[in-house]
């Protein structure tokens, strides 16, 4: 039962993620076309490596915690 709840869940969001390629973002096209998407691309990189990089620190400093105890 578990393994079709989460097909079917699984399903409905590829057709809703088809169902949205069809709309045309503006605000993306305006970034693109002046290059700004850079700078946003580059700060999401920049928050997702940051945030690796502190969930990392927290395991290894958690796995050292273990490890005394």
């Amino acid at each position: 039962m578990k393994k079709l709840l989460v097909l079917a869940f699984l399903l409905l969001g590829y057709i809703g993620a088809f169902a949205q390629q069809a709309q045309d973002v503006e605000m993306a096209d305006a970034l693109r076309s002046s290059g700004k998407i850079y700078v946003v691309i580059a700060t999401i990189v920049i928050i997702f490596v940051g945030l690796a990089i502190y969930l990392f620190s927290i395991d290894r400093r958690l796995k050292k915690i273990e490890k005394e105890k």
